[in-house]
């Protein structure tokens, strides 16, 4: 009776729906299912590195790696010193062309292609339902094309190199769902700082989010961008939006290969869904020294500021600049403020 009950219960596990992590996961590591909690071999789609080179190529040199796995499936950028502002800064630049070199890494690009997690998209190296990792903790920013996407630490990126393979434990997913259209002047970013100002920075960590809804749908790639960019700074693994024919229209002509979008089934189970009202926002601000400690405009006060800083690998796109072209139309810069 005992075995004839778990039976059940194993056969009923197997054809229960999967999470977009659940999904992505199981196709890396060969499975027909995993769910949260699970351990897995999975293998690596492609690995992103910057001036992290630094660290991961005298790990390979240490242990007598001489051919990388898949030099075609390596993208290697120079990103975060532009223009290289120290010597010690020139020398990790000079490190990062030496690797690329030596072990054959075809897709490189150099200071002048912009910050990586937007060129990755733009040249077509983001596939929907591909598993990614980079030395970057806002890798998590492919996600908004349904790729699954994480930062790694410089050992493990070199074992990345050498095998083309890295074990994850399969995370638990947690679900926003966000109706209801952003009054003017509210941005994808406004959500969510306000996600993490009324949930903590912790809500997620080491979970996967699926971020949807009418907003969602509505939303364009740039701010899917900035959603999934800042998923890491509440603590996720992956952040996801399912990917549609937005995605599919960003990536025609772009995508170095042909792909079948993958989606979260209708009865996936999550650890949790929160509901979010989009509509009721206002523009929100993340004061010192924490992203949840978050106010709405209303209560922000008038605070003076020295500096301010247009283009980070969050808030760095086209979108983005036009908005602030925008506002700062008819206007000059006070001669105050960097």
């Amino acid at each position: 009776m005992l075995c004839s009950l778990l039976f059940v219960l194993c056969v009923f596990e197997d054809i229960m729906g999967m999470t977009l992590a659940e999904k992505i996961l199981a196709r890396a590591s060969g499975r027909s299912s995993v769910r949260a909690g699970d351990y897995v071999v999975a293998e690596i789609d492609l690995a992103m590195i910057h001036e992290g080179m630094r660290g991961v190529y005298p790990i390979l040199k240490e242990a007598g790696i001489k051919k990388i796995w898949a030099p075609d499936k390596v993208v290697s950028l120079i990103d975060h010193w532009v223009p290289a502002p120290t010597v010690e800064a020139a020398v990790h630049h000079q490190t990062v062309r030496k690797a690329v070199e030596e072990y054959g890494i075809r897709h490189a690009y150099g200071e002048k292609a912009g910050i990586c997690h937007q060129v990755l998209p733009e040249k077509g190296h983001v596939i929907p339902g591909d598993l990614i990792v980079g030395t970057d903790s806002h890798t998590v920013t492919y996600g908004a094309f349904g790729a699954a996407a994480t930062g790694i630490g410089y050992s493990e990126m070199a074992y990345v190199l050498a095998t083309g393979k890295l074990w994850f434990r399969v995370p638990e997913t947690i679900q926003f769902k966000m109706e209801g259209n952003l009054a003017s002047g509210v941005m994808s970013k406004d959500l969510l700082l306000y996600i993490a100002g009324r949930y903590s920075a912790e809500v997620a960590q080491y979970k996967a989010i699926e971020f949807n809804g009418s907003t969602a749908r509505q939303m364009s790639i740039d701010s899917r961008m900035t959603m999934s960019n800042m998923s890491v700074e509440l603590g996720a693994k992956f952040g996801f939006f399912e990917p549609d024919e937005k995605v599919a229209d960003f990536l025609r002509g772009r995508a170095k290969k042909a792909y079948s979008p993958i989606r979260p089934d209708p009865d996936a189970i999550h650890e949790s869904v929160h509901r979010v009202d989009a509509s009721t926002l206002e523009p929100q601000v993340a004061f010192p020294h924490n992203i949840d400690n978050v106010r709405p405009i209303s209560r922000a006060g008038r605070v003076k500021i020295d500096q301010a800083f247009i283009g980070s690998c969050t808030n760095g796109r086209i979108e983005d600049l036009r908005i602030a072209a925008q506002i700062l139309k008819g206007r000059k810069v006070h001669p105050q403020v960097r």
